[in-house]
């Protein structure tokens, strides 16, 4: 097995003792051994630090200090990494399996150029990360900065990016700057492969309307930005009709 290609994980946590353990046992627990793994924490006072000192001689760097929010850690990791790949897999997330990354190696060793991005599906698992199902929007058989236009098809988790390629979070962006990134990424990829695989779990947490409310609005503006007003508003219509249906259909089951 090719072990060359370098894959760099990096978690960001604030306040995460609850979960943040079974995140790291998923990274340490992979049997690809070329891995970085960076944990970038906001300032813990839970008991988050005790965990990673615990677990810190598996852990490449860690650092632990005040930020203005999740994207501006998340670009303090990126700061940080050196790997041909970078991933995000958060606090009470996790990779799919033991081998996920020696499987995503494998399938990819062997071609002649590195693809740009690497994308598979996700799994939505509960606070005691029992499984719940898949996640609800599918990812495309192929992926272009134009299928987000439906929304985030990829989670965020489930998306690896070529280092040489990722930009800085926009930091204007407090809830759907991932969103934004992804784009961002996508446009600038030239070659963008399918992995076919199950590749995070994703924690299913509650968020408040507040927040959901918010982040709807982050999103339109920049769905508006790439994709155009027009095209936005007749997306937005999908969407109300693929929520009423998916309504009804749960009270016909």
């Amino acid at each position: 097995m090719n072990t060359s290609i370098k894959f760099t994980i990096i978690t960001v946590t604030y306040n995460a003792s609850r979960w943040l353990e079974r995140t790291i046992l998923s990274i340490l627990s992979q049997s690809y051994p070329n891995i970085e793994y960076i944990i970038i924490d906001g300032a813990s006072t839970d008991g988050t630090i005790d965990i990673i000192k615990q677990y810190a001689p598996g852990i490449s760097f860690w650092i632990s200090e005040p930020d203005e929010g999740i994207y501006s850690a998340m670009n303090k990791g990126l700061h940080h990494a050196t790997g041909d790949y970078v991933c995000f897999i958060n606090a009470g997330d996790t990779l799919s399996n033991a081998d996920t990354l020696q499987r995503i190696a494998m399938k990819i060793g062997k071609k002649k150029q590195l693809p740009d991005i690497l994308y598979g599906e996700t799994a939505i698992v509960d606070e005691n990360g029992k499984r719940l199902g898949m996640r609800r929007l599918k990812t495309p058989k192929k992926l272009t900065w134009k299928s987000f236009r439906m929304g985030m098809l990829v989670c965020h988790q489930s998306f690896i990016v070529k280092r040489e390629i990722t930009p800085e979070y926009d930091l204007t962006y407090r809830l759907s700057a991932d969103y934004d990134w992804c784009i961002r990424c996508l446009k600038q990829a030239t070659n963008i492969y399918n992995t076919h695989l199950i590749l995070s779990h994703f924690l299913e947490a509650g968020i408040s309307t507040t927040q959901r409310k918010a982040s709807l609005k982050e999103r339109y503006a920049i769905m508006c930005k790439y994709y155009g007003k027009f095209a936005t508003v007749l997306s937005h219509v999908w969407f109300a009709l693929r929520f009423y249906w998916a309504k009804c259909f749960k009270k016909i089951v």
